[in-house]
């Protein structure tokens, strides 16, 4: 064997265990697809409220983040009316509860959209929401949802944020709301609520984190294949609409 044939073999052999290598520390460094803190307790029931109007993304960027929990979390839609219920972009979502109907939640969400322009002028739907509020122990608002929610005078004195773009009007409908202007989402005792639209999908990793811990929450995020901004004070469109603070 000529010594130009014994390296070549060398080499050949290297490259080998390099590629088996690589190939074993890509495996160890892959995703589990099981979560990183096992389940205990019973399963917690997501409400998202419905109207006529809502944005599809503060009802599904939130609700795609919990759904990657089925075994601890169950999502439920509700609504004035059970049936399908038409978002501000046209799509409609399923309701499966109307509001005299739903069952006892641990969360409830309320998004916002061109619909809560109408709301918040609506006693039945305020005093709706207001009962299921008062009955649930988290509750999360969604860009223009804080809107609604502040005019049920739920969180008079508690700190909330909005849509920044819809800032002048969200903030309007509660005087009495601490608002902090900048933040991309804020909680306040058992009130959480984000600032507009992709917020929501943030705030709700935020909210899992809260609840199952951050690892949990980083989990559901690599899963999502979403770039969770975790700083809830990073909120680079308070400046650009003005807002400081």
């Amino acid at each position: 064997m000529t010594a130009d044939s014994t390296r070549r073999d060398v080499l050949i052999a290297a490259a080998t265990t390099l590629s088996a290598l690589s190939m074993t520390t890509a495996a160890a460094a892959q995703l589990s697809t099981r979560p990183p803190v096992p389940p205990s307790g019973p399963k917690k029931t997501l409400g998202m409220i419905l109207f006529d109007g809502f944005e599809l993304l503060d009802v599904f960027g939130p609700l795609e983040m919990f759904g990657m929990l089925k075994d601890r979390v169950e999502i439920v839609m509700i609504a004035p009316k059970a049936g399908p219920v038409k978002s501000g972009a046209g799509p409609a979502a399923i309701a499966d509860f109307e509001f005299a109907d739903a069952p006892r939640l641990d969360i409830v969400m309320i998004p916002g959209g061109i619909g809560t322009r109408r709301e918040v002028n609506n006693a039945d739907f305020l005093a709706a929401i207001t009962a299921i509020a008062q009955a649930t122990p988290q509750v999360a608002t969604i860009c223009t949802g804080s809107g609604l929610l502040a005019k049920t005078g739920l969180i008079d004195g508690i700190k909330a944020t909005s849509n920044k773009m819809a800032w002048k009007w969200a903030t309007a409908q509660g005087a009495k709301v601490l608002w902090v202007p900048h933040a991309r989402w804020v909680e306040d005792g058992k009130y959480i609520s984000s600032s507009g639209i992709s917020a929501g999908t943030d705030m709700a990793l935020g909210l899992i984190a809260k609840l199952y811990g951050k690892d949990m929450a980083q989990w559901v995020a690599h899963r999502a294949e979403y770039r969770w901004n975790d700083n809830a004070g990073d909120d680079p469109f308070a400046a650009m609409n003005g807002l400081t603070g």
